[in-house]
């Protein structure tokens, strides 16, 4: 499977961006009755888009949909006092369970637009570039 990164693309390039590496992994309280079927150490990375489990370990759907909406979110660039930045465990979303996911920043990656998506830098669909309306949104 071709990667769709590159650690050589400079930063500066005009259509690249970078994205943070996560790390997602399970705290259980010791002593404590875990209702979801994590162990303490459980993780997942992800790596772009790509999630990826260890071999011979799962994860419970309830679970990574309780972090999943977070995800995209963390491995953009935030600010140092955006929650964000600093907030970085998620409940277990059954309410009887102590266990938490904990998401850890582990490196950074750039890519290139042209190589995730086929709508172009200029003139994409829905009138104007999707340049001006992001920079329309953040001046």
């Amino acid at each position: 499977m071709k990667e769709r990164y590159s650690v050589n693309v400079p930063v500066e390039s005009e259509d690249s961006f970078q994205l943070y590496d996560l790390r997602v992994e399970v705290v259980c309280p010791p002593g404590k009755r875990i209702m979801c079927g994590a162990k303490n150490g459980d993780f997942f990375t992800l790596q772009g888009e790509m999630l990826k489990l260890p071999p011979n370990q799962g994860i419970s759907i309830y679970s990574l949909g309780a972090v999943l909406p977070l995800l995209a979110a963390k491995q953009r660039v935030t600010p140092p006092s955006d929650w964000m930045s600093t907030d970085a465990e998620v409940a277990c979303p059954d309410p009887n369970c102590p266990s938490r996911l904990r998401i850890i920043r582990t490196g950074v990656r750039t890519f290139r637009h042209g190589d995730v998506t086929v709508v172009s830098l200029r003139g994409g669909s829905g009138g104007g570039s999707t340049e001006e309306a992001w920079t329309a949104g953040h001046t």
